[in-house]
């Protein structure tokens, strides 16, 4: 690997850093508030009894996602899509992943006829927008689902087989031509090669979304690409781990773990 500092400082493969807070919002089962870097996204997990029409008598439950962006989580004010009277395109692609994505970690079948919808609001657009869409949904999925535990909605000899892992997310990229973790707006933009990797706490992808902008990536470059990501998936996994333990309302950040 190319040994390469970058704009904002960083080693190739050093994350930014990484901040959350669990129980951010007083209304929803379960709400996180996450930042990476500059990035920061709100996610609110919604339990409601019953399932979509197509699924009832199935006994198995739903989990889905919504993923928007507020007008000014960038520089410049864009309009709501809500507004436009359409969602775009990007808009839904993100929503299908971050569902999927939660989909990979649940046992729908414990989950019973339940739905939990999450909904990923990013306040603040700074590169990796899906990515911490995803780690923050997962926190607040787990918190929805201790929610209904705890109300007597889920049995609770179901409570740690519904969650039946974590799931995180992180970008890697090619950037003036070495692979580099966690890419700020400024690399994603002029990044040569650009990916989204989606894995679970127990190891394994769920879902790898790469694009060259430019000139292909060969073989070995992927190799080191994903080797990256792994790292960060780690990194990201004991973050996780560490704030399901810590009380809602009190910040955890990559730096209390030494990450």
């Amino acid at each position: 690997m190319m040994n390469t500092t970058r704009k904002d400082g960083r080693a190739p493969d050093e994350a930014r850093p990484v901040k959350i807070i669990r129980g951010w919002t007083s209304t929803g089962e379960g709400s996180v508030l996450i930042e990476t870097g500059a990035t920061r996204v709100l996610c609110v997990a919604s339990f409601t009894e019953g399932v979509p029409r197509w699924r009832k008598g199935s006994g198995q439950g739903w989990v889905t996602a919504e993923y928007a962006m507020l007008p000014r989580s960038t520089n410049e004010r864009n309009q709501r899509e809500s507004v436009k009277g359409k969602i775009g395109g990007r808009t839904h692609e993100i929503s299908r992943l971050i569902g999927r994505s939660l989909r990979s970690a649940i046992d729908l079948s414990a989950l019973g006829e339940n739905t939990i919808v999450v909904d990923c609001d990013v306040l603040v657009a700074d590169g990796g927008t899906r990515t911490a869409a995803i780690t923050g949904a997962w926190l607040a999925l787990h918190d929805a689902v201790a929610w209904a535990v705890e109300k007597g909605v889920i049995a609770k000899r179901n409570q740690h087989s519904v969650l039946v892992d974590s799931v995180a997310a992180v970008s890697v990229g090619i950037v003036n031509g070495a692979p580099v973790l966690d890419l700020p707006y400024v690399e994603d933009v002029s990044a040569e090669t650009d990916m989204n990797v989606v894995g679970l706490g127990s190891g394994g992808f769920v879902e790898v979304q790469g694009t060259a902008e430019g000139a292909p990536f060969s073989r070995g470059e992927l190799t080191q690409m994903l080797d990256l990501a792994e790292k960060g998936l780690h990194r990201l996994n004991s973050l996780q781990a560490r704030a399901i333990l810590t009380p809602p309302g009190v910040e955890i950040t990559s730096a209390d773990l030494g990450l």
